[in-house]
């Protein structure tokens, strides 16, 4: 797994710029290459299916989750409830 793409980082809270979720907090989980990353905010997006969007279509927000990072990054099993307290947390939606 890639750690990062450009300035993305797995646990990185972004916005989304365009498509049907305009706007939408989301967490990025994983990061596929350069151009794309995979996204979820265990609401609409749930892990099992996380949204892939193209990084150039997201906004950063400076802002990241340590605890998903930690989790992610070690293996470790991340969860929808988790994504949903940490975006409800950050004060985002």
């Amino acid at each position: 797994m890639i750690q990062s793409s450009k300035e993305l980082e797995v646990g990185q809270f972004v916005k989304s710029r365009a498509g049907r979720d305009k706007e939408r907090v989301f967490i990025v989980v994983e990061i596929i290459d350069e151009h794309y990353v995979h996204v979820a905010d265990g609401d609409l997006r749930k892990l099992e299916k996380p949204k892939k969007k193209k990084v150039k279509h997201l906004n950063k927000l400076d802002l990241v989750s340590a605890e998903v990072k930690d989790k992610a990054l070690s293996d470790m099993k991340l969860n929808n409830a988790l994504l949903r307290k940490e975006v409800e947390k950050a004060g985002l939606i």
